[in-house]
């Protein structure tokens, strides 16, 4: 078992914060609250724009956890994409109808109360009662840099270059067959 004085010659030492432990507690405050925004808005259209917002603190976070890649592909693919069409599809429907629905069946608000509550008791167990593993990897460095846009471009051109190509042609086939589809419905 290792005692503090075993780990550190200076037991109990409060080290200053980097920029890096200050901007992982500002993106998880924001994400935590647009996302506790997100769901108690009455406009649907609102509760998307604070998703968007979340999805930005997300990618923030993922920046600071060293994982450039999945942070550029929640902002491209999530924020951008994604939205775009939860927006289109909130606009089409009309949101007046889940009230409806939830007012004709009071089991499932109820069962969604009880959900949350399990949620919420299981974060505050691993909050307040769980500790963190004393082991560390040994090939920490190498996590880190797994997840960079250069280790993941290196091995898609390198080890992985068929398969991209191949998929690739798959889509460029599928937007073409899609526009010649489109052309006949306007002729």
């Amino acid at each position: 078992m290792l005692y503090p004085s075993t780990i550190n010659h200076q037991p109990f030492s409060i080290k200053p914060m980097t920029l890096d432990v200050i901007l992982f507690f500002v993106f998880g405050f924001v994400a935590a609250v647009t996302a506790v925004i997100m769901i108690t808005r009455n406009n649907a259209v609102i509760s998307a724009l604070f998703l968007v917002l979340n999805f930005a603190s997300l990618a923030g976070l993922y920046l600071t956890l060293n994982a450039q890649f999945i942070a550029v592909t929640q902002i491209i693919v999530y924020a951008g994409a994604i939205m775009v069409l939860f927006l289109f599809v909130l606009m089409l429907l009309r949101p007046e109808n889940e009230k409806k629905f939830l007012e004709l069946n009071p089991k499932i608000k109820i069962f969604a109360m009880i959900v949350a509550f399990v949620v919420f008791a299981q974060l505050a167990y691993i909050i307040f009662f769980a500790r963190p593993s004393q082991n560390i990897s040994k090939d920490l460095a190498k996590s880190i840099e797994a997840g960079t846009i250069e280790a993941i471009g290196r091995e898609l051109f390198t080890n992985y270059i068929v398969p991209f190509e191949a998929a690739g042609f798959l889509l460029l086939a599928a937007t073409i067959g899609a526009l010649v589809l489109a052309k006949k419905k306007f002729d």
